[in-house]
């Protein structure tokens, strides 16, 4: 065991951490890139075991519970999100007493564990689709994938128009046993990653299962992929003259958000509510609108769903006064609670996507106002943190890491990057292994390097840099996280009372908490309310008023 581990947790460890009801509403959670966060052995690689040695970390910075992105066995065509088998863990993150151990420590610590589910694809090296290649036309496993003939006169066109969220078609033909070229497969992402059937009953009894098995290892909960991607619409109509840029979900699809998925995670409530200790569901769901959105987190289905319209707003009071307007008007008709994110593996991190111009997307490729967009990042950070629900920090953003927008193209990996049209490929820049220490070949990463390279400018952004400085990024949320834990107003209830402010100025209370938050680019001044708590940069009280400087947030009581 490393040295940093927790004591091993007793049995009763999950009551430990099950005492506070309805525990999911208010949570802060933590995503953990395993592969980007601790590796243990030296080859370059995060692991199981690397994060268990962190944990102490995680519960000193004040989170309530870890989600880890995909450990399981894998080729690793998509970073792990590409599953061979459910079951087991692949052997570069360790293996299933690795598991164990991290969930025990965990609940040791009083941090609770969600894993990641990926059920609208396995790999092509999931020994389903090994089998329904092997087998031929005509195999029962087949069925339970979208296997389909092409079009035109010898079959060699598409099934249909669907196109990869990764660029290029959505189809791979296959080669038969016999060498002739035959149907072809859907994938809505990489061509190893295969799309499941869920019109098949023996897809759903599997992953009925495969959710028992963690269970029974002592997860609380599961983060759900492209939980919006399961089912698709009758006879996969073409999809004709469309915008790829809203292939994520950001319009009506045939293959995304259909109704049938509801009945799925119906079935998967029936499952989870079988076990103590409130384990939960988050869906990663893009959807057209947050209205949509709050489908899946009706009282019989998931408990949180990803705020992307949040995550997607741009430095913007009126912009983001709007989106949290309607995320919690959305929210309160089905009981659910709002849940915020700014950050995660999948866009460039919010301290370089502020400091760039808005309109270009969650996916940058410049580095933009370093400057700028840390301020802007902190002062986000304080007003998510401030507003009633959940919330989900990524990995690094307590460092204000940035993207890194210059990494060789030889040691890019994002599958997207390879496919051309479609997402830019550039995912690689919120994926680098995240500094501990000054020193080291990998800042104290691992012994070994890391497998994408970091900056030479982040010693100083490393945890040991940044621990107990006054005024660092990550004393900054370890403030605001037990500021949040302290007060029970934060993070409770569904709504907030807006108060008059200057144009460019968000200011709501919640209780006796006031947030304040200047958007704009010069100092502003507001009526002072309760002594400061914390704020995301310098600010002063001056005869009964608040200078706020240029994109800052304060906290009050």
């Amino acid at each position: 065991m490393s040295q940093h581990s927790a004591d091993p947790a007793p049995t009763s460890a999950l009551a430990t951490v099950a005492t506070h009801r309805d525990w999911w509403r208010d949570a802060v959670i933590y995503q953990v890139y395993p592969r980007s966060f601790a590796d243990s052995n030296g080859d370059g690689m995060g692991d199981l075991e690397g994060v268990r040695s962190r944990l102490p970390y995680l519960r000193d910075l004040g989170v309530d519970a870890v989600w880890l992105s995909p450990f399981y066995a894998s080729p690793q065509a998509d970073a792990g999100y590409d599953v061979a088998d459910y079951r087991a863990v692949d052997p570069m993150f360790g293996n299933l007493l690795d598991a164990d151990a991290l969930i025990r420590d965990a609940h040791g610590l009083s941090l609770r564990v969600i894993v990641d589910l990926v059920p609208n694809h396995s790999s092509d090296q999931h020994e389903w689709f090994k089998r329904a290649l092997a087998e031929g036309p005509g195999s029962p496993l087949r069925e339970r994938y979208h296997f389909r003939p092409g079009k035109g006169a010898d079959g060699e066109l598409p099934p249909n128009d669907w196109e990869s969220i990764f660029g290029g078609p959505a189809w791979t033909r296959v080669t038969e046993p016999d060498g002739t070229p035959g149907d072809w497969y859907l994938h809505l992402f990489a061509p190893e990653q295969p799309d499941f059937n869920w019109d098949h009953p023996a897809v759903g009894d599997e992953f009925r299962s495969v959710l028992r098995f963690w269970l029974d290892m002592g997860v609380d909960g599961f983060r759900i992929d492209v939980a919006h991607g399961l089912v698709k619409a009758p006879g996969l109509p073409d999809l004709g003259d469309h915008d790829q840029l809203k292939l994520l979900g950001n319009d009506v699809m045939p293959f995304f958000d259909q109704d049938g998925v509801h009945e799925i995670y119906r079935s998967w409530r029936v499952v989870l509510d079988e076990y103590a200790g409130e384990r939960i569901f988050v869906a990663e769901a893009w959807t057209p609108t947050v209205e949509r959105t709050a489908n899946y987190v009706r009282p019989d289905e998931l408990h949180q769903a990803f705020n992307f319209q949040y995550l997607s707003a741009a430095w913007d009071a009126e912009e983001l006064r709007s989106c949290v307007d309607r995320t919690l008007d959305a929210m309160r008709p089905v009981g659910a609670p709002a849940t915020w994110v700014l950050s995660n593996h999948d866009v460039t991190r919010h301290a370089t996507r502020f400091g760039n111009p808005p309109g270009l997307g969650t996916q940058i490729r410049t580095a933009g106002d370093r400057g700028l967009g840390l301020r802007r990042a902190r002062a986000a950070t304080l007003l998510m943190l401030a507003l009633p629900g959940s919330a989900y920090l990524y990995q690094g953003e307590e460092l204000g890491l940035p993207d890194v927008v210059d990494l060789p193209d030889e040691v890019r990996q994002d599958p997207a990057y390879f496919r051309g049209a479609g997402q830019d490929g550039f995912r690689d820049g919120c994926r680098v292994p995240i500094p501990w220490t000054r020193d080291g070949s990998s800042y104290g990463f691992g012994d070994g390097g890391s497998w994408l390279p970091q900056p030479a400018g982040w010693s100083e952004l490393s945890v040991e840099a940044q621990s107990g400085v006054e005024g660092s990024t990550l004393e900054l949320y370890r403030a605001a996280l037990a500021a949040r834990r302290s007060r029970p107003e934060l993070g409770a209830g569904d709504s907030v009372s807006w108060l008059s402010a200057p144009e460019g100025v968000l200011a709501f209370q919640r209780g006796e908490f006031t947030c304040v938050t200047n958007t704009t680019g010069a100092k502003v001044r507001v009526p002072a309310r309760g002594r400061v708590l914390i704020a995301s940069g310098e600010v002063a009280v001056t005869d009964g008023e608040l200078e706020l400087p240029a994109d800052t947030t304060v906290w009050s009581v």
